[in-house]
């Protein structure tokens, strides 16, 4: 028994050759009218899932709005140091 693919194969492709030049224009026809009825299933919503039918929960979706702390200013940049043991009239404090 001979089991390669093209000669089991053989008469299938013989039979699709036979059908395509007996009959190409009509399968061309054919396929195009359901290509486009096929589009206009899908287009109209055919491969969407349906709804169950009963009681069924309506979902609201809701804005939930959170407080958040302001933000911070950062802190001023001192350009210069200031000796803490001295106040501002020049005079020397004591340090503990």
């Amino acid at each position: 028994m001979i089991l390669n693919p093209a000669d089991v194969l053989n008469p299938v492709f013989n039979a699709l050759d036979a059908l395509i030049s007996d009959y190409g224009v009509y399968l061309y026809l054919v396929f195009v009218w359901l290509s486009v009825a096929v589009i206009a299933w899908v287009l109209s919503g055919g491969l969407r899932r349906k709804r169950p039918q009963g009681n069924s929960a309506t979902v609201i979706p809701g804005i939930i709005i959170t407080m958040q702390a302001p933000i911070q200013p950062p802190p001023p940049i001192i350009g210069i140091e200031i000796d803490p043991a001295r106040n501002g009239d020049d005079e020397t404090m004591d340090e503990p």
